[in-house]
């Protein structure tokens, strides 16, 4: 079973020897690295594109997912650049993600439309899978990572940054950070039986929140700060024999 890792906002390329790829699905096409690292090849995919080109309400999330489930993936890491609307967590700090609350509004959210393939629902218990997480923070403390805590995502659509008061209300129904990708990606890994997991890397406070102003160069230094080792942590985890067999990853889908 293959491995990949999804680079957010900043993050374009996890370094060694690489082949470009181009996976052609239903759902259109989708450039990947193929990264050697040791005689081991790790799947890299850039969410926004490789020039940044690609905003949160446009990627198509589907054909990503698409492309890595033709590939044979089966788990993933992903990194998420993400506002902080909890005093614990500032800018530069690195949090897992274990769950998530959808305020998004336009996408297309699943692969499973109906029709032919019947009803189908995708069980949300454990979004994050819990295997990679752990594995996360074993060897992040190895590799030096402070990990500040866990942290429930909250996904609005973009591109515009939220109001004070959408902020107010995130944090009331107990979000910790908030940011664009998110979903569907998780939702969808969900329905091709991936182990998924998610990386935080606060940049900035969320409006109101603090009194400080969200600019690019706050954003930028802070995935420079973490960036390396996060990606040297999930290269180091998915060269191991990983499995699906303590997890539910790969049986959440329930047809009715």
């Amino acid at each position: 079973m293959r491995r990949a890792i999804i680079g957010g906002t900043g993050v374009y390329n996890v370094g060694g020897k690489s082949t470009k790829k181009v996976i052609k699905t239903i759902y259109g096409s989708v450039e990947v690295d193929i990264v050697e690292i040791d005689n081991e090849e790790i799947i890299f995919l850039a969410r926004h594109g490789r020039d940044h080109s690609n905003p949160p309400h446009l990627i198509n999330y589907r054909a990503n997912m698409k492309a890595l489930d033709d590939l044979g993936v089966k788990f993933i890491y992903s990194t998420a650049a993400v506002g902080s609307c909890n005093n614990n967590f500032e800018p530069g700090d690195v949090v897992v993600i274990t769950d998530f609350i959808d305020f998004t509004k336009a996408r297309p959210i699943t692969f499973y439309d109906g029709g032919k393939q019947g009803v189908k629902h995708t069980d949300m218990s454990d979004p994050y899978c819990k295997n990679l997480r752990q594995e996360f923070g074993k060897k992040a403390r190895v590799n030096g990572i402070e990990i500040k805590g866990e942290a429930v995502y909250v996904c609005t659509e973009g591109p515009r940054f939220e109001t004070a008061s959408e902020i107010k209300m995130y944090s009331k129904l107990g979000g910790d950070v908030v940011g664009m990708t998110n979903v569907p990606e998780v939702v969808l890994a969900k329905e091709l039986g991936m182990c998924y997991s998610a990386i935080g890397i606060i940049t900035n406070w969320c409006t109101g929140y603090k009194k400080d102003v969200i600019n690019l160069h706050d954003i930028e230094g802070s995935i420079k700060k973490n960036k390396e080792l996060i990606t040297k942590t999930f290269i180091d985890i998915l060269r191991k024999d990983l499995k699906q067999e303590n997890c539910m990853c790969h049986k959440a889908i329930i047809e009715l």
